[in-house]
């Protein structure tokens, strides 16, 4: 069996055996994520010269040229079946590794997805920048998968995503849907950005501000009247808001405070914590909506006192990210450790989930 033939065959029995990651390493077995835990997926081992025929198979010229240079290269790609993986393709050890992430070939609703209701309502935005934001792997995509598909089946307007790759293809439905891939059909995320200014969108989905000049781009098209959503690779609302700052020159920032208290509609902070039962991942999920008072805040440079903000926010929709762990705890879909180990705060979680278990013997739910 040659290189390609047995990755589509463990592409296929991870999709079989409900993984959402797959691993491959030269001289190493194939290991599978289920569940948010790693095991075996075969007991035969990958070799280099087997996963070089991999990359030769799946990497077009342009791609191979970026890997050959970079060491690494991100791409999706798709079995005759429909269904897609994002792949990550990279160097360890002077060898050859990947990193293969499920895409689900349909799109869910917010209540399968077991997102807060109110993040549905970041789909009826007309302009601003959302931001979603948490680690690698923590469901970032897939939550603005959700928010575009509902605008494209609820609006007739029109869509354009950057991305690299392109994860989910979505179908015209009442919108107009147009996905352009760095390197295939742009050369970079801030000239995506700039030309999209050309083209007619209301919503702007760049997949991922890495750098300065995405930021801007992203920030200039929001202040123009666009909706724009995209993601950052940070832990807490709140710190999403100081890396942007953080990342401008220190005699622009006053001025991007400034811009960012009126453009920044919400930050939407996420986590994947596995489920009690063999339930998947659930997200934990930190919402923070930008109100006149946030807005003051962000201008002043009082961060820390944005907590509080979305800490007393709860009538406006916001949370904080122990109320969500208290509550996904209480309602028995995440264990208790699981969701103290990640708290920003372990003694407000123990308190929230305290309260929630004793309202909830009481008949009543929290306030």
């Amino acid at each position: 069996m040659t290189g390609p033939e047995q990755f589509k065959g463990l592409l296929k029995e991870c999709l079989t055996l409900g993984g959402s990651d797959l691993h491959l390493s030269s001289g190493a077995l194939p290991m599978l994520r289920r569940n948010g835990r790693l095991e075996p997926l075969s007991r035969t081992m990958i070799s280099e010269m087997e996963m070089q025929e991999i990359c030769r198979e799946l990497l077009h010229s342009e791609q191979a040229i970026t890997f050959k240079r970079e060491h690494t290269v991100d791409l999706a790609i798709s079995l005759e079946s429909g269904e897609r993986f994002r792949v990550n393709v990279f160097r360890e050890l002077g060898r050859t590794a990947m990193a293969i992430r499920r895409l689900d070939e349909r799109f869910r609703t917010f209540e399968e997805l077991h997102l807060p209701m109110q993040l549905a309502e970041l789909a009826d935005l007309r302009d601003g920048l959302v931001l979603v934001t948490g680690p690698t792997g923590s469901g970032k995509t897939t939550t603005l998968a959700t928010l575009i598909h509902q605008i494209n089946c609820s609006r007739a307007c029109h869509i354009l995503t950057v991305e690299d790759p392109v994860e989910y293809i979505h179908q015209n439905e009442l919108g107009l849907v147009h996905h352009r891939e760095l390197y295939s059909d742009v050369r970079s995320f801030p000239e995506a950005i700039r030309s999209a200014l050309r083209e007619d969108p209301d919503v702007i989905l760049v997949g991922e501000m890495r750098d300065l000049e995405t930021m801007r781009a992203a920030i200039t098209a929001a202040e123009t009247g666009h909706l724009v959503y995209s993601t950052l690779h940070t832990g807490d609302a709140v710190g999403a808001i100081e890396r942007m700052v953080g990342l401008f020159p220190g005699d622009e920032q006053q001025g991007i405070r400034q811009q960012l208290s009126m453009v920044l509609r919400s930050v939407v902070a996420q986590r994947l914590l596995p489920g009690v039962e063999g339930n998947g991942r659930i997200p934990a999920i930190e919402i923070l909506h930008i109100t006149q008072a946030v807005g003051h805040l962000i201008r002043s440079g009082k961060s820390s006192q944005i907590y509080s903000a979305i800490e007393s926010g709860s009538g406006l929709g916001m949370q904080t990210l122990e109320q969500s762990l208290a509550e996904l705890s209480a309602k028995n879909l995440i264990r208790p450790e699981d969701a103290r180990r990640i708290a920003r705060d372990p003694d407000t979680f123990d308190e929230r989930f305290r309260r929630h278990r004793s309202q909830a013997a009481l008949g009543i739910g929290e306030r």
